[in-house]
């Protein structure tokens, strides 16, 4: 895939931007970048399927409600770490990066409190346009998820698009979309020209 425009979009918006041809070499290029911090995890398929977490732990303090036992006393702590980790639910090719989120912690800790953000992003998420990055965020990565999580929302059990359901159980609560890294706030964005997460 070619990530010459994002890449040129993303850098225009004041992102730093790398670009790597599979997860192993953006997991090496993270072990060895984050040393001796620490390191907050959103909620991330791709991230778990890169190792990140047992990587980082080994020489950071690592801080992830899913691996955690007391999942809320996790979120809490990674919202205050020095980096946090993340993917996206939608990457536009204009350089915009959407998220969903139910908790709030993953999409808060995109906004503030820390020195740094990575966001690891596979090239299943890219979508040519903003609303097409954010229709994938509502009708492909949500329902998805739903899914993994057991939900027993209308989209997880249809897995074809999102119901704007009402559910108690729903998880797409809120959406943010970031046209550049916040004030004060440095982000990375790693592009990996596979399919990670969802």
């Amino acid at each position: 895939m070619n990530f010459d425009a994002v890449k040129k979009n993303l850098e225009a918006r004041g992102y730093t931007v790398r670009v790597f041809s599979t997860g192993k070499e953006a997991a090496d290029y993270l072990d060895a970048a984050v040393d001796g911090k620490s390191v907050g995890f959103g909620g991330s398929v791709t991230l778990d399927a890169l190792g990140l977490y047992e990587r980082l732990g080994s020489h950071n303090k690592a801080i992830w409600h899913w691996k955690w036992e007391d999942k809320a006393a996790a979120r809490r702590e990674a919202q205050t770490s020095d980096v946090y980790l993340t993917s996206v639910n939608g990457l536009a090719e204009t350089g915009e990066l959407v998220n969903i989120d139910g908790a709030g912690n993953r999409v808060a800790a995109t906004l503030f409190g820390h020195e740094k953000v990575f966001f690891v992003v596979g090239r299943n998420k890219l979508a040519p346009t903003y609303d097409q990055a954010v229709w994938r965020a509502r009708n492909i990565a949500s329902p998805q998820n739903a899914k993994r999580l057991g939900m027993k929302t209308p989209c997880a059990v249809k897995g074809d698009r999102c119901y704007d359901c009402r559910s108690p159980e729903r998880i797409c609560r809120g959406l943010v979309t970031l046209w550049g890294p916040m004030m004060g706030m440095e982000a990375e964005v790693l592009l990996v020209d596979e399919d990670l997460g969802m």
